[in-house]
């Protein structure tokens, strides 16, 4: 007797339907092994925790809003030899989550900065943390939206609360009305409550400048520099053309600043 007609429907009752999927072939399996009951419940109990982990995964990456899919094990760390990838990987294990740091990433454009900024938010949705990835003038415009459609509170809140909030691609764009009180306000919140993840293509002591009131501007990178780890990033773009002579030099790379190649934890 095929006891599945009414299996399905008190799987489904119970929530359970996922396990659905493997029965049949984890039944074959357990008569061809000879699994006990025991250890055939253990197996489709472990294929359903499992399944509902992967779905965890997958909704906590879709609600993340990646740019792209990136993770640390796509990243070419041989194609600028000065990144340190022992410190990269340290991030990883999402240490700096716990300590409610910041995490500033800078270098030239097409260095890899979103990608690691990416990289290291998948490692942290792995780990259990929510996370949220959005570029400086998205939130800022965002926020401002919101102020039409009398929601700004919930909005605000979106950004503080969640555990790690990557901003991509901060002085980019100058910083215009009130998008300087408002980033303020969403760092003075966060600050030693939340971790935030920084990219930028400017040098950290320039930071100030992209606020169009400087003291604001000051109190808002001190504390994003309190206890934060730096990443800096050097070398050609990835974007970079191949140069047509020896001479030409690739588009992106900075030359107007020098970058340490030292990497640390700094309380900058």
């Amino acid at each position: 007797m095929n006891p599945m007609p009414e299996l399905t429907p008190m799987l489904k009752q119970l929530r359970l339907s996922g396990i659905l999927d493997s029965i049949e072939a984890r039944n074959r399996q357990a008569i061809e092994e000879k699994f006990s009951y025991m250890d055939f419940l253990a197996i489709i109990v472990q294929d359903e925790i499992a399944r509902r982990s992967q779905k965890r995964l997958a909704l906590a990456i879709r609600r993340a809003n990646f740019r792209n899919q990136k993770t640390l094990e796509e990243f070419d760390f041989t194609f600028n030899p000065g990144l340190n990838g022992a410190l990269i990987t340290d991030l990883a294990s999402c240490r700096f989550i716990e300590e409610k740091v910041s995490v500033l990433i800078v270098g030239p454009c097409g260095t890899g900065k979103s990608h690691i900024a990416q990289a290291l938010g998948h490692a942290a949705i792995r780990s259990g943390y929510n996370v949220l990835f959005t570029t400086a003038s998205r939130m800022l415009a965002q926020l401002n939206a919101s102020r039409a459609a009398n929601g700004f509170e919930r909005q605000f809140a979106k950004f503080v609360s969640i555990d790690l909030l990557i901003i991509d691609d901060f002085g980019l764009k100058p910083l215009k009305g009130i998008q300087d009180e408002d980033f303020h306000d969403v760092i003075s919140e966060r600050y030693e409550r939340k971790s935030t993840i920084v990219t930028s293509n400017l040098d950290i002591p320039e930071w100030p400048d992209a606020f169009p009131n400087r003291i604001l501007g000051a109190a808002t990178i001190d504390r994003l520099r309190h206890g934060a780890y730096k990443v800096i990033l050097e070398g050609i773009s990835y974007r970079a053309p191949q140069p047509d002579t020896k001479t030409q030099k690739p588009i992106c790379q900075r030359t107007e600043k020098i970058y340490s190649q030292k990497e640390v934890k700094t309380a900058l």
